[in-house]
């Protein structure tokens, strides 16, 4: 399904106290003395600052801050050893690549202004008006497990294999990882939104550096926990959130839409492996707490030793090997009763976050085609996950076919390898819809 990345108690307590001092400063507005006119205008002066402010920020969202040359694979034939390296087909490839790291303007949880990078890949020698494809990865524990800062890796094959089919390929590194600062909101749907949203502006932006324009529809896809920000960008991108772009396709893969509902179930009843378990239940729970305050202290859901552990773990510092030796091998040995209890019977804040990362499948009817991609037996992403985001979208109106692409493999992985099996299958799709 995913792995980790970061936040610490320091963390949260900032956003908590700007969260305040957000609140206080709209709520204690000025208000001075003198006639009725006088003083209705004063006390509107607060809001007024407040839209125009929000207003600047919308303007500033995607404005690309810096851009710089990563590397350049002159042929296919490059491609193609970059992608076999990275245990990807290398059958949908026409076109040598370049791929940049954009650095752009975001907002944060809050709303509040900070910035995110990510890769854009284009084809060499290609016609000036190129389809943009976004990209969304799956969840890696360390800041360098994301597209801008790997290459010939997992992480960022997809992106050079669209790009070299024809297209400008597009992938946030999401907030908190590659450069962006702080700590990574993981599974916060709005966030991985705004993030997705706002590096497509920055591409487009970036483009026409390059020779380049980006068309207006975008195709979208995503892998695991990138799926839901997929099926997030697709919303937003139908709703109208953006004045250029619109909603080509929408592909992810494997994802865990009905992550309360489902997934959770699935690790805590031992449907999962189990190691998988530990770390998502971990990580559920410390991610969540950051932006939904599930706990009061970690040694309430987590037993010792862990509970003075483990959300160091998940600071973007560490490495999935470090976080692999950090945790142990059953939830038995990670959780407390109250802590399996939050997970197997979510309530209050944790639950009202679960409906939310759930809505991705449930609140929304895309016009745009949609093809949900799962492997048989997938070890981390229950496949139930997508049973249910297909039935969610059949009573919207919504037919969205399921493309099971078997038992695939990478390294041991299904749910890994039903990435690397989906790319190409996805690519040829894509191309398919634009020659219509």
């Amino acid at each position: 399904m995913l792995i980790p990345a970061l936040l610490s108690s320091r963390s949260k307590t900032r956003y908590r106290s700007g969260r305040r001092a957000q609140v206080a400063a709209v709520c204690c507005g000025l208000l001075l003395s003198g006639a009725a006119v006088a003083t209705a205008a004063n006390a509107a002066a607060p809001t007024d600052h407040a839209q125009a402010q929000a207003q600047l920020k919308e303007r500033e969202r995607g404005t690309l801050v810096s851009a710089e040359k990563l590397y350049t694979l002159q042929t296919p034939q490059a491609v193609a050893a970059e992608l076999g390296a990275a245990g990807f087909e290398d059958d949908t490839v026409r076109y040598g690549v370049v791929a940049y790291r954009l650095v752009y303007r975001t907002v944060d949880p809050y709303g509040r202004p900070t910035t995110a990078s990510g890769l854009f890949a284009l084809p060499l020698n290609s016609e000036g008006r190129l389809r943009a494809v976004s990209f969304a990865h799956g969840t890696g524990s360390h800041k360098n497990d994301s597209p801008s800062m790997r290459r010939g890796a997992f992480v960022s094959a997809p992106v050079i294999a669209h790009a070299a089919s024809g297209a400008a390929a597009v992938a946030p590194d999401y907030l908190g990882l590659g450069k962006g600062p702080g700590l990574h909101p993981w599974m916060d749907i709005g966030s991985e939104t705004t993030a997705s949203l706002d590096m497509l502006r920055a591409a487009r932006a970036f483009a026409p550096r390059t020779g380049h324009v980006l068309e207006r529809k975008v195709m979208v896809t995503g892998f695991s926990q990138g799926a839901s920000a997929a099926l997030g960008l697709g919303r937003a991108l139908e709703a109208r959130e953006d004045h250029w772009f619109r909603l080509g396709a929408l592909a992810p893969v494997s994802g865990a839409y009905d992550f309360g509902g489902t997934e959770l179930p699935a690790l805590l009843e031992g449907r999962m492996e189990p190691k998988s378990g530990v770390l998502y239940a971990a990580y559920t729970l410390v991610a969540f707490n950051r932006l939904h305050h599930v706990y009061d202290s970690p040694g309430e859901v987590f037993r010792a030793p862990y509970a003075g552990t483990v959300e160091a773990l998940f600071d973007g510092a560490h490495t999935g090997e470090q976080l692999m030796r950090g945790t142990p091998g059953t939830l038995d040995e990670l959780l407390t009763e109250h802590g399996r209890e939050l997970l197997a019977h979510p309530t209050g804040p944790l639950a009202a976050a679960l409906r939310t990362t759930g809505a991705v499948c449930t609140d929304w009817a895309p016009r745009a085609p949609v093809r949900l991609y799962m492997a048989t037996g997938d070890e981390q992403a229950a496949t139930a996950n997508t049973e249910r985001c297909q039935e969610a979208l059949l009573r919207k109106g919504v037919d969205a076919p399921v493309v099971d692409l078997g038992a695939v493999d990478y390294k041991g992985s299904r749910h890994l390898g039903s990435n690397a099996a989906a790319t190409s299958a996805i690519v040829r799709w894509f191309g398919e819809l634009r020659r219509r």
